[in-house]
């Protein structure tokens, strides 16, 4: 059984959701702090979080950064009245999964929920992001290029999922370092430069171009 927990500070809402959630079949846990969600995902990481991001502890795009920052493979999915351009993508930057504005309707929002929750696509024995002649092991945590295949600390994992799943878009520098290293890192480190360069010695040939002054981008051939 799929777990997910409803992070929302609005009570009536929250319950529906409960409701709505476990007749479906998931295992749900209601919250209504974020401070309560990053503790709880400690311990249980929970297959999909529902975020919404008025909350009156912590704001919601905090807990998104510190939920990713502790797994980058959690799947977050927010909810929320900010339904703005703006806010949209700097939570889809930021690494949640999808976006839903409130008001929204049940039948819609469960089949995104349905959708996130689905297995992921597999290839042999592991499941793979591939990119032209890159494929990304995400059991193994390696890169095979051309025959090669290279094994990655967490981090240089994290940092080349983050590119290739943004294949073809330029990354900037600082959503980067919010994404795989935190929103609390120090801005002023070179140290997206000096992971690309690692990056870059362990797999030659990586298809990851360099934009001047702005940041990197997964560029496949």
């Amino acid at each position: 059984m799929s777990s997910v927990c409803v992070v929302e500070d609005d009570g009536p809402l929250l319950r529906l959701l409960g409701r709505t959630l476990r007749d479906s079949g998931l295992d749900v846990d209601l919250v209504g702090h974020g401070a309560q969600v990053l503790e709880r995902a400690r311990v249980h990481p929970y297959d999909l979080i529902l975020l919404d991001l008025g909350l009156p502890d912590v704001d919601g795009v905090t807990v998104l950064q510190a939920l990713r920052v502790a797994d980058p493979d959690a799947q977050v999915l927010v909810l929320s009245a900010r339904d703005d351009c703006a806010s949209r993508v700097r939570c889809l930057d930021l690494g949640a999964c999808d976006f839903v504005g409130k008001p929204f309707e049940i039948p819609e929002l469960l089949a995104r929920v349905r959708v996130r929750l689905r297995p992921a696509r597999r290839s042999g024995t592991g499941a793979f992001l591939g990119q032209g002649d890159v494929r990304l092991d995400l059991v193994r945590h390696c890169v095979v290029l051309r025959d090669r295949t290279v094994g990655l600390p967490t981090r240089e994992f994290v940092l080349l999922k983050y590119l290739m799943s943004r294949s073809g878009e330029v990354c900037r520098r600082e959503e980067l370092l919010a994404a795989v290293w935190g929103y609390d890192f120090d801005a002023d480190s070179n140290v997206v430069e000096v992971y690309v360069s690692r990056l870059r010695a362990k797999i030659p040939g990586l298809p990851v171009d360099t934009v001047r002054h702005v940041g990197y981008a997964f560029a496949p051939a």
